[in-house]
């Protein structure tokens, strides 16, 4: 969009329609573009925006076919983790930019490679935890503990984990005033509340068993 807006500009405002995220998500990517090198100008004031240096060009995506297919792989894999929907659009993105010829040796391995996933949890529960826990805002939830005793709660949402096979939402419980593991799976209906979270961090939670780690963008 940049390259296509030409000397026009294009605004923050209507990137963030575009690519379906807040005016500040934009902002940030913009920031991380300008920081990464891409020589972006900016225009303040009615009729401006953002856009590309004449004769600049944002650097392609590059990677192999057996990258990409790992990508879809684990993604396809881990159908009901966190934020799963947005990283399947995201890779598509990414085959979307590949070259002609990357693409296609990827499509043939994907072929190669078979995924039996665990069915998904509500997608309406999942898009409110996924929305909370990004926001920092409490959830009411209604959920079912293993006993079968169902009760509803505000959690203020602290991290997603994920251990044998099942994902957990962990937070601070405003019932018990505790912090609490809740399977997922478990959790019938979600609400993202406008209150927003109390502070609590990962630090309460306790120490992560030792092969457990952050997900992150790095290979160490």
């Amino acid at each position: 969009m940049l390259r296509r807006s030409g000397a026009r500009g294009v605004s923050a405002e209507r990137l963030a329609r575009e690519f379906e995220v807040s005016v500040r998500t934009i902002k940030r990517d913009l920031d991380a573009l300008e920081n990464s090198g891409a020589p972006l100008w900016s225009r303040p004031g009615p009729g401006g925006g953002y856009g590309l240096a004449i004769g600049a060009s944002l650097p392609p995506v590059s990677l192999s076919p057996a990258q990409a297919v790992a990508l879809m792989a684990a993604v396809s894999a881990a159908s009901d983790a966190p934020y799963a929907d947005l990283a399947s659009a995201g890779i598509q993105k990414i085959m979307d930019v590949l070259d002609p010829r990357t693409r296609a040796r990827a499509d043939e391995l994907a072929r190669r490679v078979w995924v039996n996933a665990f069915p998904s949890s509500s997608r309406a529960v999942k898009s409110a935890l996924e929305e909370a826990m990004a926001e920092q805002r409490v959830i009411r939830i209604r959920y079912t503990s293993g006993d079968g005793n169902t009760t509803a709660r505000d959690v203020e949402p602290v991290l997603f984990a994920s251990t044998n096979g099942q994902w957990f939402l962990i937070g601070w419980c405003r019932m018990r005033d505790a912090m609490r593991w809740f399977t997922v799976s478990r959790i019938e209906q979600a609400t993202v509340t406008k209150a927003a979270c109390s502070g609590h961090t990962i630090h309460e939670v306790g120490e992560p068993p030792a092969n457990a780690r952050p997900v992150h963008g790095r290979g160490e």
